[in-house]
């Protein structure tokens, strides 16, 4: 298994060594442009610049392979397939390259990867370091970036760390998925440090946007809501939203991923049964 520490330390090398071969490639071109108009004994100034050429296509072409390898890994972690998914992360972190876009993406399906793993963490470890850089042609990797920190921080129960993460998110534009991604996060938020009154604030838009996620998404934070009613006193409320979760997920696994929605299903809270299993 790949050491984030590692794999952190190992691109912030690589970033450096890329910068001085990129440099150096500069440095060598503009020698040859400015060495052209000056006769110097045995130099062939064309020559070297054939060679400095196909080093840039050596190296650039090495530089693309490695971004192919880790392109994969978002599929195959989708897939489930987390073992082949890190072997391609770490082809892709131990291949030389020129530019540092290739790395900071490896980095950034790694944290996806951990995150996939349960690994809160590494993958937090992993996304503090994508954000820490410039990140220039790759600026829209950020948003993903901050919302899956934003997610990790928050099953490590980092809530000043959440807040700041949502803060920021809010003062950036996002996407219907990101949008839709910060809303859930938002409701977990809410309901961990018990803001149950403005959980419901704008109650007809969070239906309307919890109905556009993904079935398990969608019950969980509906049956985040059906609690900040309940808390409220809005029994009413609270039946209906509940009645809703129930039918997209089991109450038993909703309980499973946020324990505070025991108080929603009662009957559905595992109970020891004197012989330190539970029934």
């Amino acid at each position: 298994m790949i050491s984030v520490q590692s794999a952190i330390t190992r691109f912030r090398r690589d970033r450096t060594i890329g910068a001085v071969v990129r440099g150096l490639l500069m440095a060598g071109t503009i020698a040859c442009v400015m060495m052209g108009s000056i006769e110097v004994p045995y130099f062939n100034g064309a020559i070297l610049f054939m060679g400095i050429c196909a080093v840039w296509v050596v190296l650039g072409y090495r530089s693309i392979k490695g971004s192919r390898l880790s392109a994969e890994s978002p599929f195959l972690i989708a897939s489930g397939r987390f073992e082949e998914a890190e072997s391609h992360i770490d082809a892709a972190l131990k291949s030389f390259s020129l530019f540092k876009t290739g790395k900071i993406l490896s980095l950034h399906h790694l944290a996806v990867l951990r995150h996939a793993q349960k690994r809160w963490q590494e993958s937090a470890l992993l996304c503090r370091a994508i954000l820490a850089q410039r990140l220039g042609a790759l600026r829209g990797l950020s948003t993903p970036s901050m919302l899956l920190l934003a997610d990790d921080l928050l099953h490590i129960g980092d809530l000043t760390g959440t807040h700041d993460a949502l803060a920021r998110l809010y003062l950036t534009r996002l996407n219907l998925a990101e949008a839709l991604q910060l809303q859930q996060l938002q409701s977990e938020y809410l309901a961990r440090i018990g803001a149950f009154e403005p959980m419901l604030e704008g109650m007809k838009t969070r239906i309307q946007l919890a109905e556009l996620m993904p079935a398990s998404a969608a019950a969980r934070t509906q049956a985040l809501l059906a609690l900040a009613a309940r808390k409220t006193g809005r029994n009413d409320l609270s039946q209906w939203l509940r009645r809703r979760a129930e039918l997209l997920c089991e109450p038993a696994e909703l309980i499973s991923e946020q324990p505070i929605l025991a108080e929603l299903w009662p009957q559905a809270v595992p109970t020891d049964n004197g012989s330190g299993t539970v029934a």
